[in-house]
């Protein structure tokens, strides 16, 4: 069986039970049924923290490789956090492909493994909303805004949240 085959057969595998057995916090489909590449996320603020009542729309890009490789994850609604950057691609280590960090900062342990699934993905960037690493920030301005002016940044993100929960 080829490579892209057996990809193609696990996602379609995971969508099944995201749809039998949907997660709090997150909804997830194809952007186009003929391709089980690319998949449409809709993630919701999670409770009691500055996105609590966002919308926020998202696409996932999965390779052909996968579950060797990692997705891609790439909001298409605004999002203002450090650890995603202005185009709105997700930086979070379990995002990042296998193996030893050439910088040195991530734990081989941290980044993929073919282990992770849609639902372990998405759960940790419900979770990267909640807490943010302004460690190695993605969007070195909102990191910055984050740590020296708190209160700007909150009004920010509460713009944000609003009007994603008007679209």
């Amino acid at each position: 069986m080829t490579l892209q085959l057996q990809s193609a057969l696990l996602l379609r595998k995971q969508l099944k039970e995201l749809s039998k057995h949907p997660v709090e916090g997150f909804s997830a489909g194809l952007v186009d049924d003929e391709n089980v590449y690319e998949w449409e996320i809709m993630i919701l603020g999670p409770p009691e923290t500055l996105y609590e009542g966002g919308f926020f729309k998202a696409n996932m890009t999965f390779p052909k490789d996968y579950p060797l490789m990692p997705p891609s994850l790439r909001f298409v609604t605004e999002m203002w956090h450090p650890n995603v950057y202005p185009n709105g691609d997700v930086c979070i280590s379990i995002l990042h492909p296998p193996g030893e960090d050439r910088f040195g900062y991530e734990d081989a342990g941290e980044r993929w493994m073919p282990v992770h699934t849609v639902e372990t993905i998405l759960l940790s960037v419900i979770s990267m909303l909640s807490s943010p690493n302004d460690e190695s920030p993605a969007n070195i301005e909102a990191a910055k805004e984050w740590r020296e002016n708190y209160p700007a940044f909150k009004k920010r993100v509460q713009r944000l949240v609003r009007r994603s929960a008007e679209m």
